[in-house]
């Protein structure tokens, strides 16, 4: 199964970083990212950069647009890991090995898959999503 850890950030977090050897922070995160690339579990991750960001909000009849990602920095979402693990404990696990300094804390999430649709198998988006994944595959394999 699939697991997704967001990586979210206080601003004490972000100006910790700041005042780190950057050096360091990569060759940490490059080791962590290695580690679950050997342990095959890995799927996708990327950062975020915190500027420029946008936020588009739907509480009205028309989606308004405001840069972002937030007036106040209260917590910041600034990167993401997809897992393939076989169990959530197992996700759990790698996400507590991360390399991340007071201020930040990792939301483990599952991925969701066929199975949380199957009452709507014969549904025409739930249809055409299984051959646009099979599009993207075909696209991305070498």
């Amino acid at each position: 199964m699939k697991h997704m850890l967001i990586m979210r950030a206080t601003q004490a977090a972000v100006e910790h970083y700041e005042n780190m050897d950057f050096g360091a922070v990569i060759n940490a995160m490059g080791a962590y990212n290695e580690s679950m690339m050997k342990a095959g579990v890995l799927v996708a991750g990327e950062g975020l950069a915190q500027e420029p960001g946008y936020v588009v909000e739907f509480n009205g009849e028309t989606p308004v647009v405001s840069d972002g990602p937030y007036g106040e920095i209260h917590e910041l979402f600034n990167g993401f890991w997809i897992l393939q693990t076989a169990t959530a404990e197992e996700a759990i696990e790698w996400a507590k090995r991360a390399p991340l300094t007071p201020g930040n804390k990792l939301e483990v999430r599952r991925v969701t898959d066929e199975s949380d649709f199957a009452d709507y198998a014969d549904n025409e988006y739930i249809e055409k999503e299984k051959g646009w994944r099979e599009q993207q595959a075909e696209q991305s394999a070498p």
